[in-house]
């Protein structure tokens, strides 16, 4: 995995810092991206959302995690003395490195955190035999 605008592996970025027609900033969720003998596996806190609000979408080898953490537990009226906890729209790019198939990926969102299991590619053997049939080929 790597930023998709770094040269380091398994790391996210943000997409841009306004989203098109919006004031409001991009932020990038806490990751881990750890690999098991079973392939790659991502996991993303992401308190206080639900799954619905959650959009996973693979373009070619780069894993895309975006949504929206809803605003709605704070006063009206309120003066902020610290404010470390990221709302609105986030989006997330991973860009997988080769050796895992994202069209087997599966996702779960569970106490606030999704986790991405994405499989290693199957591979098939560089050698196989060719069955011969026996009788009349169309080839000769």
């Amino acid at each position: 995995m790597c930023k998709v605008s770094s040269s380091v592996h398994f790391v996210t970025r943000s997409v841009g810092t306004v989203r098109e027609g919006s004031a409001r900033p991009h932020w990038v969720p806490n990751t881990d991206v750890y690999t098991t003998d079973s392939g790659l596996v991502v996991k993303v806190e992401l308190a206080g959302m639900r799954s619905e609000h959650l959009e996973i979408t693979v373009e070619g080898n780069r894993l895309r995690i975006s949504g929206n953490r809803p605003d709605g537990c704070r006063a009206a009226k309120c003066n902020f003395l610290v404010m470390e906890i990221n709302y609105g729209p986030f989006e997330s790019v991973l860009e997988v490195p080769p050796g895992y198939d994202l069209s087997l990926a599966k996702a779960s969102y569970l106490n606030g955190f999704l986790r991405i299991d994405v499989p290693l590619v199957v591979r098939t053997s560089k050698s196989a035999k060719v069955p011969i049939a026996e009788g009349k080929s169309s080839l000769l």
